[in-house]
């Protein structure tokens, strides 16, 4: 049985879990990992499986593992790829998901943290790509700029924030548009280098090259 993204919108035990496991990472500090986020990685997991010719019952896996990818901050922000992978496990089973199908979800999320996440399929490469790209001004809760630790510093010096795949399907770029006045370009380096090598390592998964450009800089 194929379970949509869309029937996962509208489940409130799934609303709930990602509504509550925001709320865990506000409590720590955390920029926002709610439905803006969520929702986003999803589209544009989708968005990169689409624009290479996979199928589109891949291309609903991808959706699926981004709309579920951040559960796992629920149970604790440490490992939470694997708790939420175990959770996406539960729930997908409950629905009679077919094992097939909820094996590619479970380990798409359970890899999709740097530091243990590996591509190991290409609906893994989509989400690593789609959520590591989600840097924006908008997913800075703290309203206090004095107050700024270096992670809200960098969402909020980035003011445009575009995930690209050129027209022969051969580069995947991330262009951003950073407020240097906000945040020097070498403090997304110190936070987001794993960041960016994982997100290497899945564009090449997909047969793509990534390259990183901010301010119009190529960096990677």
């Amino acid at each position: 049985m194929m379970i949509t993204y869309e029937d996962l919108k509208k489940n409130e035990t799934i609303r709930t879990y990602i509504d509550r496991a925001d709320q865990s990472l506000a409590a720590l500090g955390f920029t926002e990992h709610s439905f803006a986020h969520v929702t986003r990685v999803a589209e544009t997991a989708a968005y990169i499986l689409e624009t290479l010719g996979y199928p589109a019952h891949d291309v609903e896996l991808a959706r699926i593992a981004g709309y579920l990818h951040d559960i796992g901050n629920l149970v604790n922000r440490v490992d939470h790829s694997q708790s939420g992978a175990v959770m996406a496990f539960r729930l997908l089973d409950k629905m009679n998901v077919s094992a097939e199908d909820t094996a590619v979800v479970v380990s798409a999320i359970g890899n999709h943290d740097e530091g243990t996440g590996v591509p190991v399929n290409p609906v893994a490469a989509a989400l690593i790509l789609a959520d590591k790209s989600d840097v924006r001004r908008s997913r800075v809760r703290n309203t206090d700029i004095s107050s700024f630790d270096i992670h809200d510093r960098v969402n909020y010096s980035v003011v445009k924030s575009i995930l690209k795949i050129n027209e022969e399907k051969t580069i995947i770029k991330l262009k951003l548009q950073i407020d240097t006045r906000i945040s020097p370009v070498m403090d997304y380096f110190e936070i987001f280098l794993e960041r960016m090598i994982l997100c290497r390592k899945a564009a090449e998964k997909l047969g793509l090259q990534f390259k990183l450009i901010i301010n119009e800089q190529q960096l990677i």
